[in-house]
């Protein structure tokens, strides 16, 4: 098939899963965007464009508000990419009034992130007490195996201590979560965290888990160990 990949990177850029330049060149940023988009879908992640996935992608509306996409999961792939300093008026706006308060250059800012993915789809619903605490996301929703559009809550500096990181998760590999969160190298990123971190897994009270996870390679997703 024909395909105008000057459309296709609108359209994925529209949907907030392309960053890179609008210039019809099919390159390693495409595909890793088309590969991000398929999976939100609960299509094969890999990087064919084939008629299945280009008409998912043209018809987005039904695709993304169809059972196989996780709204919370969308609104934080809308604003991946943002930094801390870079964006900070379009971050300090994007997040949800509860904790709108905080300068993202001096807190951190991983649990407003999370917080604002899941107010930005359900207004009313329950976070836990202080989300800018990212163990207190412990408490929140039920507990669930990882997988994809789960709260994974990772601990930070020392297990038995009280800091710790927190995010979505996004896909794996053997040895690490792929967690799409805020805080990460100061931006909302895709990075590779540790396995041995991990402390639990949450899912939203009313909502049908995924119960699906992905095994990715490692080929451009950044480690991070201390997110700060």
């Amino acid at each position: 098939m024909d395909i105008d990949w000057i459309m296709v990177q609108h359209q994925l850029a529209r949907l907030g899963f392309y960053g890179g330049a609008i210039d019809g060149l099919r390159g390693p940023l495409t595909d890793a965007a088309i590969v991000d988009f398929k999976r939100s879908i609960g299509l094969r992640a890999r990087p064919y464009l084939g008629p299945l996935t280009y008409d998912a992608l043209f018809g987005a509306k039904s695709a993304i508000d169809g059972r196989s996409t996780l709204p919370w999961m969308l609104e934080a792939a809308h604003v991946r990419g943002l930094h801390e300093a870079r964006d900070l008026g379009v971050l300090r706006a994007w997040f949800d009034r509860s904790v709108a308060w905080i300068d993202p250059r001096e807190i951190p800012w991983c649990g407003a992130f999370v917080a604002t993915a899941f107010r930005q789809w359900q207004h009313d619903i329950d976070l836990p007490e202080n989300p800018l605490g990212a163990r207190n996301w412990m408490k929140f929703g039920r507990a669930c195996p990882p997988q994809f559009g789960a709260v994974l809550v990772f601990w930070r500096g020392s297990k038995k201590g009280w800091k710790g990181h927190v995010g979505f998760y996004h896909a794996e590999d053997n040895t690490h979560f792929h967690v799409l969160g805020g805080n990460q190298s100061n931006a909302v990123t895709v990075s590779r965290i540790a396995k041995t971190r991990f402390l639990q897994a949450r899912w939203p009270l009313g909502h049908q888990t995924s119960d699906r996870r992905f095994h990715a390679d490692t080929v451009g997703i950044r480690t991070t160990v201390n997110e700060v």
